[in-house]
């Protein structure tokens, strides 16, 4: 199936004859392997294409359930909750196609040439990888992947992520002394820097333990605080991004020159009503200034979620023109790296522990809230020392468009829910535009409190509801029908085909 051309005759059939082949691997070379991975994880597109797998598996769907874009595409209709057979098999194919192959070949190398250090990052990234790809459909091919049979069978979530937590432990004990990698300047992360390579996994397991706290309480208290005590990224210094050039861009740099998403209305009310310094670093104001009936001197304008094709093909709407683009940074700088994990959104994780009482490091709640929020303003290059303790709340986008929300910046210390809500909307917009980190946190926790669409074409998924998972894309029950009704069929899914199915993890 997905993984039989990647294993079986790989150097005949799938390498460049005058290129780099597997046998060839070696110290002066397995960080171009690595480079490689580090790139098409977050992009889905190899290198040196235009990437239009990532329009398709992060800019038509989590950009649109996260709400940090609509749509303007009288033709995209995801963002009303259609999932489209032809488009769900981007995020899958890129993955078993594209970057697990390579990174497993990696896993494999490193360890057959005794590189320790490196194959305990290269276990790290694989981790990730694939908490990013059972979060976007449920149960996935993972334990099997690479079997090189015609059937591949699917594990449950519920074991992939339980098996995460030993494969950290054992890449965590050999980064803990640092050092420098041999990948070097091909780490497109970390430069080869161990250390930081140290405290990335253990963020990412304090990512992963929050995930599952609402299933597994006492394993997600236990891994979270084990991540405190090693030692988590503080500094916004020890930020993952990917670094790009113009062979491998963000792959917003090409996308937004396409004009098919503006800014949403969420972000718009919360970022109006915040008066946040960060928004000139995220939208454009709009080509055409406020909308009619707009009048606050606040040029970035928003649109609803799930417009109507009418009103997306009326002429007098003019979306593209009314409504804000991405920052300039993102539309024309080829270099603008590529956010994997930072800082803030650590800080905003041990504010949630901190909320219902485990020990994140011995600080409080609001402690951690108001370090997250500094964390990403410094981040984005704005200061605002008020920010963190303003009273102010998100706005109307219009007469008759109140606020998303009622919550304020300042932290409330006497309502518990409240303050999840607080963490959780100052998470969504510091992780912009990461999107699919964003949507995960939504499904998992109900906040922010986004608008509700215009419109659903999906029976299942109304306006007011939250997208739970992307179906499996139609090749899969062509190539492997087997193991993928079977995956339908497990307790984890209970038979259900549609968007509206949880996952494990997602019990609130």
């Amino acid at each position: 199936m997905m993984s039989s051309g990647c294993t079986k005759d790989f150097d005949e059939l799938n390498t460049d004859p005058k290129g780099l082949t597997v046998d060839a691997l070696d110290a002066s070379n397995i960080g171009k392997l690595f480079s490689q991975t580090n790139y098409t994880v977050m992009s889905h597109s190899p290198v040196g294409t235009t990437p239009s797998i990532f329009q398709v598996t992060d800019a038509l769907f989590p950009d649109y359930y996260a709400q940090y874009f609509a749509t303007t595409q009288p033709r995209f209709p995801s963002d009303r909750h259609t999932i489209v057979g032809g488009w769900n098999d981007s995020a899958w194919r890129s993955t078993f196609e594209q970057s697990a192959p390579a990174l497993r070949l990696l896993v494999e190398k490193t360890e057959e040439l005794g590189f320790t250090k490196e194959n305990a990052i290269a276990k790290v990234w694989e981790v990730f990888q694939f908490h990013r790809l059972t979060d976007y459909y449920g149960p996935v091919p993972y334990s099997e992947f690479g079997n090189g049979e015609t059937s591949v069978a699917y594990d449950s979530q519920e074991s992939i992520y339980k098996s995460f937590f030993p494969i950290l432990d054992e890449a965590i004990a050999e980064l803990q002394n640092g050092g420098t990698s041999i990948f070097g300047a091909e780490d497109l992360i970390y430069g080869g820097d161990i250390s930081k390579w140290y405290k990335f996994a253990n963020s990412l397991r304090l990512r992963l333990a929050m995930r599952i706290r609402f299933v597994e309480p006492a394993l997600a208290r236990a891994e979270a605080e084990k991540a405190i005590t090693a030692g988590v990224i503080e500094d916004v210094a020890d930020n993952a991004f990917v670094t790009t050039n113009p062979s491998t861009p963000n792959a917003y740099n090409v996308i937004t020159a396409w004009g098919e998403f503006r800014m949403s209305a969420s972000m718009e009310s919360v970022l109006k009503g915040y008066d946040d310094p960060r928004t000139p670093k995220m939208y454009s104001p709009a080509t055409n200034g406020d909308s009619p009936g707009d009048d606050d001197d606040f040029p970035y304008e928003g649109m609803l979620n799930g417009q109507s094709i009418a009103a997306l093909e009326d002429g007098d709407l003019d979306f593209n023109n009314n409504t804000s683009d991405m920052a300039p940074e993102f539309m024309n700088d080829p270099s603008t790296p590529i956010a994997v994990l930072r800082a803030a959104e650590v800080y905003f994780l041990r504010a949630e522990g901190a909320l219902i009482g485990w020990n994140m490091g011995g600080g409080t709640a609001k402690d951690y809230y108001e370090a997250g929020i500094n964390a990403s303003l410094e981040e984005w290059g704005t200061s605002n020392s008020d920010y963190a303790t303003s009273t102010a709340v998100p706005a109307a986008v219009a007469t008759n468009i109140p606020a998303m929300t009622d919550i304020p910046i300042l932290f409330d210390e006497t309502d518990p829910e409240k303050a999840l809500e607080q963490i959780i909307t100052q998470k969504w917009i510091s992780l912009y535009p990461e999107s699919r980190e964003a949507w995960a946190e939504l499904r998992r926790t109900g906040y922010p409190k986004l608008y509700s669409r215009l419109n659903s074409e999906n029976t299942e998924v109304g306006v007011d509801d939250i997208m739970r998972r992307l179906t499996y894309p139609p090749i899969e029950f062509t190539t492997n029908g087997e193991a993928v009704e079977a995956a339908i069929s497990s307790p984890e899914l209970g038979g259900e085909k549609n968007g509206s199915t949880r996952l494990w993890w997602d019990k609130r």
